[in-house]
């Protein structure tokens, strides 16, 4: 391999020749700190050349997903466009959300409060969640006061707390 960068490229060989005689020119004290100093260019330049624009880009790559997820759940909550208008609900707040959460598989515990009902849900699918507090915003006169929800460790399902009130 030596004769063939000799012969193909000898700029290259004269280059690592100055290079070598260069470091052995050094003491074993320089030689130690351009060592280190390499290193920690090297480490420099890994950190902010690949990891840092790395992070920056999947960082924004899960905004981006956070943001189209959301569009995508208010387009499929919107439903189709269509001259008939859903049955209204009527009755006590709590009778309302249940019978609406009931048709999308979410599992409710109510309480009344001032005006409304809060809701708990412990876990149901997020798009399932999205889709039911669309229904009863369009099916009812209750409108979502406050809602707080935590990830589950399974994907796409969500607990929570929603606040539904007049």
């Amino acid at each position: 391999m030596s004769n063939f960068l000799r012969t193909q490229l000898p700029t290259l060989d004269a280059g690592l020749s100055r290079t070598g005689t260069w470091w052995q020119a050094r003491s074993p004290r320089e030689r130690t700190m351009l060592a280190a100093m390499a290193v920690f260019l090297a480490a420099v330049v890994l950190v902010f050349g690949v990891v840092k624009p790395i992070q920056g880009a999947r960082a924004a790559a899960l905004a981006d997903i956070r943001t189209y997820e959301t569009l995508n759940a208010r387009i499929r909550a919107a439903g189709s466009l269509s001259s008939v208008k859903p049955q209204r609900r009527t009755g006590a707040p709590e009778t309302i959300a249940n019978q609406s959460a009931g048709a999308f598989g979410v599992a409710l515990t109510t309480a009344p409060i001032a005006g409304g009902v809060r809701a708990s849900v412990a876990d149901a699918s997020y798009d399932s969640l999205v889709h039911w507090l669309a229904d009863v915003t369009t099916t009812s006169d209750l409108r979502v006061r406050r809602v707080t929800l935590q990830r589950l460790a399974a994907p796409g399902h969500v607990s929570g707390t929603v606040e539904l009130g007049q």
